[in-house]
């Protein structure tokens, strides 16, 4: 089944400070798991692909001689190689282009990791031409966390409306396309990544308490696509006060409680390394 659903490549544009600063850390448990799973050998190489600002590049990179990390976004890759530079991290090669026009050798990766982004790439594309990239024994790992506007909490629920009203108010809610979620419904990751030829997909959930402050919320909400400060255009004050009179309610002590859920899917691509 092709991917009939098309992100636009500069959804991001803007965000790349936001995203650095307030987007959550992957767990060292979680990172320490796919690395024993993995196993990489020292001495080869890394791929994140859609990798915003690093946050799966380089609390990998240590264990491998040569990362790159790619982004669509030139804003996220500068961020990148920042960080490369500022952390003496010389073996972190940055790339700005789409995952599905990236090139690069046949069977020359380790580890290849996606964070958060597969859904917004063409899957099946993606799915043939990492297997393709990979080293025998070698993997493939979707990495995923929950939105702090998608949990349980009365908090979380009162957010989430906010949000829908704030992107109708805009006008931006075509900005992420109406009806995304189907294709993946309709042909599951783990379906897609075994007809591209990888061995069967396991899932590892890690559990997290993330207790975030109104000003750190309002950060992450503009490292999205959809409320972007972009699209906040000049009403970025406004909201802040909008999103202040919504959530003060349920900060008792000035924080709000996120429990948080991080995975990984780990696929891996047949034969011996």
């Amino acid at each position: 089944m092709n991917d009939a659903v098309r992100f636009a490549p500069d959804l991001y544009q803007g965000t790349a400070g936001y995203y650095d600063r307030f987007r959550l850390p992957y767990p060292d448990a979680m990172i320490d798991d796919l690395l024993r799973r993995a196993a990489p050998s020292g001495e080869g190489r890394l791929l994140d692909l859609a990798c915003g600002t690093g946050q799966l590049a380089f609390p990998l990179g240590g264990r491998f001689a040569d990362v790159w990390a790619v982004d669509a976004e030139a804003d996220m890759t500068r961020v990148v190689r920042a960080k490369a530079i500022a952390t003496d991290a010389g073996h972190v090669r940055t790339v700005t282009v789409t995952a599905e026009d990236l090139q690069a050798e046949p069977a020359g990766f380790e580890l290849i990791v996606i964070g958060n982004a597969f859904h917004r790439l063409r899957r099946t594309v993606v799915a043939e031409r990492t297997r393709a990239w990979l080293k025998p024994g070698g993997c493939l790992a979707l990495c995923w966390s929950t939105s702090p506007w998608a949990g349980p909490r009365d908090w979380q629920h009162a957010l989430a409306g906010l949000l829908r009203t704030w992107q109708d108010a805009l006008g931006v809610g075509s900005r992420v396309p109406p009806g995304w979620e189907q294709p993946r419904r309709q042909d599951p990751d783990h379906e897609v990544l075994s007809r591209a030829g990888f061995a069967p997909v396991e899932r590892h959930e890690f559990a997290a308490e993330h207790r975030w402050t109104i000003p750190e919320l309002a950060g992450h909400i503009r490292s999205t696509s959809f409320l972007s400060p972009s699209a906040l255009g000049d009403r970025s004050a406004e909201f802040d006060t909008a999103l202040s009179a919504e959530l003060a309610p349920y900060a008792g002590d000035g924080s709000l409680t996120d429990p948080v859920s991080f995975a990984y899917e780990l696929a891996r691509r047949p034969g011996r390394a």
